[in-house]
Parts: C-alpha cells; structure tokens; sequence
C-alpha cells in the first residue's frame, strides 16, 4: 500500500523543493515546468518498476495474453521515454498526452492485477485496492492534463498577450 504514497510524493516533491527556494530566494517559481518534471520523475519510477520487478508485472497481465515479458519491457522502456521527454519543454506536450493515454490504457491491468490479488504495490489487497488506486489514477491523469497540458497553454496565451 506504499506505492500510491510514493509515487504522490515523487509527483509532488520537486514542485515542494521549488517553492521553499523559490521563498528563500525570491524567484519565481515555474509552476509547469517543475510538474512536468515531477510527472517526468514518476514515469522513471514506473519504468525502474518494469526492469526490478518485472515477474510480478508479467503477472499483473493475463496469461491469455501473448508475450507478456516482452510487454512488460516493451511498456518499461516506453514509460522511460515518456519520463525523459517530460523534462524536455520541446517534448512535454506530446510526454503529458502520451502519459494520459497510457494512463487510461494500462488501468484494466491494475484491475486485472486487483481483482486476482497479484503480490505486488498493493494489488495483493485484492478488489479493494481499486478504491485506492482509481483514485490515484485520476490524479495522475488530472496532473498530467491541468499541470503539464493547461498550464502550460494558459502561460503561453498570457505571453502572447503581453
């Protein structure tokens, strides 16, 4: 049940870290900038989870599905790439619409993984996990969208403007 708490706080933290400087030395804090990079972290996260942990991953799919190994990878590396664009300005935009797509398209694995108990960040608790986790999937979706997405249109727009 930790894993819904670390990967909060690895979205949040670098936004965290920011603001006590940002206070200490008077700068202005780059909101977008500093979430992509959280969200940018998280997906890291995600990644290092395929390559560490990667039976249990191959167990959060069902066995129906045909390489499943190579999926799990194949997913690891994508959540890198998405990871590293995300710290890219030239590349968030697309990074936060993959992200979102990605988030929306693996759930039906944490249900999968959920609802057969598979041993592993908290899907051993069974059906009730998806009270924590769907919850936290929609955050992770809503960051992605108004902190990497929106924000980062409503800056421009008020460049634009000035």
């Amino acid at each position: 049940m930790l894993t819904p708490i670390i990967i909060l706080s690895i979205l949040v933290f670098p936004l965290l870290v920011a603001f006590v400087m940002s206070r200490v030395t008077r700068r202005k804090l780059d909101i977008h900038k500093l979430s992509c990079w959280g969200l940018g972290v998280a997906f890291i996260y995600f990644f290092i989870g395929h390559f560490v942990k990667t039976d249990e991953m191959v167990d959060m799919l069902p066995v129906w599905l045909p390489m499943r190994l190579e999926l799990v990878y194949f997913t690891g590396v994508l959540e890198l790439l998405i990871g590293v664009a995300l710290f890219i300005p030239k590349y968030q935009r697309i990074a936060a619409k993959i992200a979102i797509l990605v988030f929306v398209v693996f759930f039906p694995a944490n249900i999968y993984a959920a609802l057969n108990s598979v041993g592993i960040g908290g899907h051993q608790w069974g059906a009730v996990y998806l009270l924590i986790r769907m919850p936290l999937q929609l955050a992770l979706i809503a960051w992605a969208y108004y902190m990497c997405l929106k924000l980062q249109v409503n800056t421009v727009d008020r460049q634009h403007v000035s």
